[in-house]
């Protein structure tokens, strides 16, 4: 008799699958296997499984998440406190893009880039990691100043939100000062003529300051703005000079043999490597871009 031999295997695979789960000791009492920790005893009883160490302790910490009343008004300050710290922790990448050297150094980087007519090298991630660890080492005083006066008061308890506040705001507005043309002289200091700070004062309607202490920080920080993206402009001007230069030679060259077709950019872009590697171009750019902060 002719047999079909899908069907065979089908029923084969059909009796394999009802032994397997029908194999199941069947107890004397029904209430042996009543619950569900006697065939998974690592499950506990909320219906998870628990990831137990060779010692049989957990290793997964209980994460739990309660809103309710606050008891007092420590409870109520603490909240505060998270909320205000959220709040400048999601501020950061603006403070220290807007605030720092990061806005000087990341553009005279992408005006060097640019000038030696690189296209994918280094990358903007390379460019942005160098920015921000020059930024770190040229601020670090700075960084220094907030941790020592601000951040460790107040951790301690000694100072209040509202005192360590401005604590952390006297370095960060010296710096900002000292790239303005600022010059101390005792406590107060005295204010030199700034064209940055002068508009803004103006567009608010304000009385002419006569030290520092009289420009208020919402002010001070668009001038600091300006000020680093106009220095930033003057240093790639002068980056882009000596690489126009050979730009110019090359087309000239190129035209005087003929090479119309052939684009410049293609034989001047080594020449340009070459010059930037034989005069350490990285070492010198860091070196005058370290002490314009100085």
């Amino acid at each position: 008799m002719k047999y079909n031999k899908k069907a065979l295997k089908i029923n084969i695979a059909f009796l394999i699958w009802l032994a397997a789960f029908n194999f199941v000791p069947i107890a004397a009492n029904a209430q042996d296997f009543a619950t569900a920790e006697d065939w998974f005893p690592q499950m506990s009883t909320s219906g998870t499984m628990d990831i137990l160490d060779s010692q049989g302790t957990p290793v997964i910490p209980f994460v739990d998440l309660t809103i309710r009343n606050p008891q007092g008004g420590q409870e109520v300050a603490f909240s505060l406190q998270i909320l205000l710290l959220l709040t400048v922790l999601s501020l950061a990448p603006s403070i220290i893009i807007l605030m720092t050297s990061f806005l000087r150094v990341s553009i005279v980087l992408d005006f060097i880039k640019r000038a030696l007519s690189l296209q994918q090298v280094p990358p903007n991630q390379v460019i942005l990691g160098i920015s921000l660890f020059l930024t770190v080492f040229i601020m670090w005083p700075t960084f220094s100043a907030i941790y020592t006066n601000a951040v460790q008061p107040l951790a301690a308890g000694e100072l209040s939100v509202e005192n360590a506040y401005r604590q952390a705001e006297a370095p960060l507005r010296n710096f900002m000062f000292s790239q303005m043309s600022r010059e101390i002289t005792g406590q107060q200091g005295v204010l030199q003529r700034n064209s940055n700070i002068e508009l803004f004062m103006v567009m608010r309607e304000l009385d002419p300051p006569d030290s520092p202490d009289d420009v208020p920080t919402y002010v001070l920080i668009p001038a600091f703005i300006l000020n680093e993206l106009t220095v930033a402009f003057k240093i790639g001007i002068l980056l882009f000079i000596p690489f126009i230069v050979i730009d110019m030679v090359v087309a000239s060259a190129l035209m005087s043999m003929g090479m119309i077709m052939l684009p410049p950019i293609m034989i001047s872009m080594p020449f340009k490597l070459i010059l930037f590697v034989l005069v350490d171009g990285w070492g010198l750019l860091t070196d005058q871009l370290t002490r314009s902060f100085m």
